[in-house]
Parts: structure tokens; C-alpha cells; sequence
């Protein structure tokens, strides 16, 4: 990721449904990045569902590293902390909103998680068709596959969205109840008592940790 004094990348993570997992795959990368050094903030703008906020059961669990979250009403309120941090992580609201586009025209990367399911892969490839027309570039668009049951669904659902034009991130979340235990005591899906569990975590994650280093050298333009 990037050195501090480069400035903070901004990574959005997005949706058109709500229950892919956006939250959580924010809630990794944040783990992932305090561990490794950097300063990062989660800025929760789903303030109906405020399932990133929750996550301040980490803080009452006392585990470590501690990340810090905040909840915002509006896209210049979270933007406005790109001045403090290394990494800023913004939990966007699901469905295509002025703000989606604003974070999206600021964002290093724009994360959207989907199931396999035919039924949430037709409104996540729809909402990128959105962005693209709004003007943000098809390369800062990447999908990341979440609660999937099999390798065979895996396979066909990556086959869906790069034939539908989008990059989709290496590896990808079985449906496991581990993963929500872990997040329920307020750790990440990277901190499960199933090492197994916790490598395939860390393949995702790392693989959208790479990605955002490679943006890196192609930074998005400043709000106004």
C-alpha cells in the first residue's frame, strides 16, 4: 500500500444489494492494513445499517490491533479524513446514489463484493455499468466474490463478470459460519479459530491489497 507521506488511498466498497459483503471485506482490509503498519479508518456512510460501526465490539473484546470507525452522513464528511490517515475505507450505502459517485470519483479502488447467485450478479454488473457511464475508469472497478458454496460456483460466477468486461479479485469466501462468529466477537474474517478459513481470508484480502497498491500509481482526482 501506499507510504504515508504519498497521501491516503481511498478505497470504496459498494453494492446494489445489501448482504454481499461489503462490511466485511472492509473489515478485513482494515485488519490487515493496521497489522502491517499503516494508519487506516473505516468511514461507515450506511447509517440505516451501520454494520461497520457495530464493529466497535472489537474495542469492548480488547482485541488487537484496534481499528479505528466512524460513522458519517455525507461523502465530504468521510473524504474530509484522507488528511489524517494512510488507508481511508469508506462502507457506502447499497444501491447508485450522487454520494456512491462522488467516493467513486475520489476512490484509488471501487470494491463491489456479490454472491454467485445469477440474482446479485445481474444489479453488481448493472451498478458498475452505472459508474462507467458516470465517467469513473473500468479499471478502478473490481469485483470480489463472496459466500460461495462451491468451486464449480466460484468458477461460474468469475466467468459472469469477466465476460461482463470487470476484473475480479483472486480467491474468494466460502459460505462459513466461522466468518460470522469471528466478526460477532470482533475480529476479522482473517482471525477465525479455522486456520484454513483464515488462509482463505488472507488470499482475498491480499489479492485486493495488491490491486490497491497497483492503483497506487494511478491515483484518482482530489474532490473540489
Amino acid at each position: 500500500m501506499e507510504d504515508p507521506g504519498k497521501g491516503a488511498a481511498v478505497v470504496a466498497f459498494v453494492s446494489q444489494k445489501d448482504g454481499v459483503g461489503k462490511s466485511t471485506l472492509a473489515r478485513g482490509l482494515a485488519r490487515e492494513a493496521v497489522k502491517s503498519g499503516l494508519e487506516a479508518k473505516i468511514c461507515d456512510l450506511d447509517t440505516q445499517q451501520g454494520t461497520s460501526v457495530e464493529w466497535r465490539r472489537r474495542l469492548d473484546e480488547g482485541v488487537d490491533p484496534a481499528i479505528s470507525v466512524e460513522a458519517f452522513r455525507t461523502a465530504d464528511q468521510a473524504l474530509a479524513q484522507v488528511v489524517h490517515y494512510d488507508l481511508l475505507i469508506i462502507d457506502v450505502p447499497a444501491r447508485a446514489s450522487e454520494e456512491t459517485q462522488k467516493i467513486a470519483e475520489r476512490a484509488s479502488l471501487v470494491m463491489q463484493p456479490t454472491n454467485p447467485a445469477l440474482d446479485d450478479l445481474g444489479p453488481a454488473v448493472r451498478l458498475f455499468n452505472e459508474l462507467i457511464t458516470a465517467g469513473i475508469p473500468r479499471a478502478r472497478l473490481v469485483f470480489a466474490l463472496n459466500h460461495v458454496l462451491t468451486d464449480a460456483e466460484e468458477q461460474a460466477a468469475r466467468e459472469y463478470l469477466r465476460e461482463a468486461g470487470y476484473e475480479v479479485l483472486s480467491g474468494f469466501l466460502p459460505s462459513k459460519t466461522s466468518y460470522r462468529d469471528a466478526q460477532n466477537h470482533g475480529r476479522s474474517v482473517t482471525e477465525t479459530r479455522i486456520d484454513a478459513l483464515n488462509a482463505k481470508a488472507h488470499r482475498l484480502i491480499q489479492s485486493l491489497i495488491n490491486k490497491v497498491d497497483a492503483m497506487a500509481d494511478h491515483p484518482a482526482s482530489p474532490p473540489d
